[in-house]
């Protein structure tokens, strides 16, 4: 009787814990992994998303867009250095997300630029972001965000 009700507790323990954040989720051929952003400050009206995106298919496919909740606009950007001179730009083909590789959105590369953010992204919090692809359509992923100063997605993540 007492394994009976402590498999019950346990049980409807269970049912009612959140969901725990994947490290990667996949779509079709694709894998999608460790969304993240950082935390911003209360005044600040930009953020950037950072992920990994493997094609495991044997077509190309390309990140054409993004959309948030959480943004007025999410942008395909990209930065690069000219001399001592950040540039950013948006790309507005997307990225090419070639057959059998993987393509990674991170500080000083290709990213996601959230632009007049609604409320500051808050540490520890996650924000919704839809990619839609060429071929494999629309996908719904959770941006975890991380410390202001963040390099990386936090090693402390549930699901890891």
């Amino acid at each position: 009787m007492k394994i009976s009700f402590r498999l019950a507790a346990l049980a409807l323990l269970t049912a009612a814990a959140p969901p725990l954040l994947a490290a990667s989720l996949t779509a079709g051929a694709l894998v999608i992994d460790t969304p993240w952003s950082r935390q911003t400050l209360p005044t600040q009206k930009v953020g950037g998303g950072y992920l990994s995106i493997t094609n495991k298919g044997k077509v190309d496919d390309r990140l054409v867009s993004a959309t948030s909740s959480a943004a007025r606009e999410v942008q395909v950007h990209t930065m690069s250095m000219d001399g001592s001179v950040m540039r950013m730009r948006p790309l507005k083909d997307g990225v090419a997300l070639p057959a059998g590789k993987r393509v990674d959105f991170k500080p000083g590369g290709a990213h996601l630029m959230f632009i007049d953010l609604k409320r500051p992204l808050a540490l520890g919090s996650t924000v919704p972001v839809t990619l839609r692809f060429q071929r494999q359509g629309a996908v719904t992923v959770q941006f975890r965000i991380e410390a202001v100063g963040a390099t990386g997605p936090s090693e402390k993540r549930h699901g890891n």
